[in-house]
């Protein structure tokens, strides 16, 4: 079973438990997450299963839309409500105007320090791990981009917000700063990831659900295969011949083409392969078998993530299986 799963996640499960529950469901081994989802936070979170895990690189860096809330009056050590109060508790916050004026600053590039409680890793060893044991660890602070930082509702000490950022964005850094920029501290309440790149949350489904499609042998209900997976990247169709040298992780030349389609409407008019990066590699079945680049001066094309490294054979139903 190769593909990625849409999860809603619910409070309380780490993206790790997600991992956990949907390789028991399914029964594969390989199963993972593409990008990480604190306890605290509910929305869409992306599963990759099988030949699929090996896309993290282009499903983890993709922007990120959230919606949440911060409460005003204290900080605490984990920028989020489950953690401890490090500042006392104030009652006068900002105005309107200046709150706006504050959310207004964090827009556009900014540099951002990870929370000490997170998973990112310092030699190794994630923050929290470090943290619990009273190690505070400077790290450096990050390159990140904020598109857009709008206020929804401000009722104090509550600021609801909406945020389109980059890979790589903690909320609750942006909440923690936010809070000493407004002069009585703040910390993350609430948040939902509501959109992965074109991916909404309204497409994704619960554990729950997941569990009764697979019960009712429905899998291909909320499963996107391999086939659908990264349209941004034109589509070329490649001869037997030309097949078998992409699983061989050897150059694919122009004559070994049999088709090239790209699923942008402004591209198809001028189908080439000049000034493309990346092709998904098909078989004349219709399976994806790579991923490959055109390096800049050279005719060829070249495989760098074999999917299908054998061809897959028919069976009785017309499906393909690998050998």
């Amino acid at each position: 079973m190769d593909g990625i799963i849409l999860i809603n996640k619910p409070k309380k499960l780490t993206s790790h438990d997600i991992v956990k529950k949907i390789r028991i469901l399914l029964n594969e081994s390989k199963v993972g997450h593409f990008g990480t989802l604190d306890p605290m936070a509910t929305g869409l979170i992306l599963i990759g299963i099988g030949k699929a895990t090996r896309l993290f690189p282009f499903y983890s860096k993709l922007t990120k839309i959230y919606k949440g809330q911060i409460k005003l009056g204290y900080s605490t050590d984990t920028y989020d409500s489950y953690g401890k109060p490090t500042t006392e508790n104030k009652n006068v916050f900002p105005s309107e105007k200046r709150i706006h004026e504050i959310i207004k600053m964090f827009e556009g590039n900014i540099s951002q320090i990870p929370p000490p409680y997170s998973a990112k890793k310092y030699k190794g060893k994630p923050l929290y791990k470090l943290a619990r044991k009273n190690k505070k660890i400077k790290l450096p602070a990050t390159q990140i981009k904020i598109y857009n930082l709008t206020v929804l509702k401000y009722n104090p000490p509550y600021i609801d917000f909406v945020t389109k950022c980059s890979s790589g964005t903690y909320i609750r850094s942006l909440a923690h700063e936010i809070g000493k920029k407004a002069g009585c501290g703040g910390h993350l309440s609430a948040l939902e990831r509501t959109d992965i790149d074109d991916f909404h949350v309204n497409e994704s489904f619960t554990v729950e659900q997941i569990s009764s499609m697979v019960r009712k042998n429905r899998v291909n209900e909320f499963l996107s295969p391999l086939e659908k997976l990264l349209p941004q990247f034109p589509k070329i169709t490649l001869s037997e011949t030309g097949a078998s040298k992409t699983r061989n992780g050897t150059a694919v030349k122009t004559d070994d083409i049999l088709n090239i389609k790209s699923e942008s409407t402004a591209e198809k008019k001028n189908d080439s392969l000049e000034n493309k990066q990346i092709f998904r590699l098909f078989s004349p079945e219709g399976n994806l078998i790579a991923l490959a680049r055109k390096k800049q001066g050279k005719e060829n094309i070249y495989p760098f993530t074999v999917l299908e490294t054998e061809p897959k054979i028919s069976t009785s139903k017309g499906e393909y299986h690998a050998k």
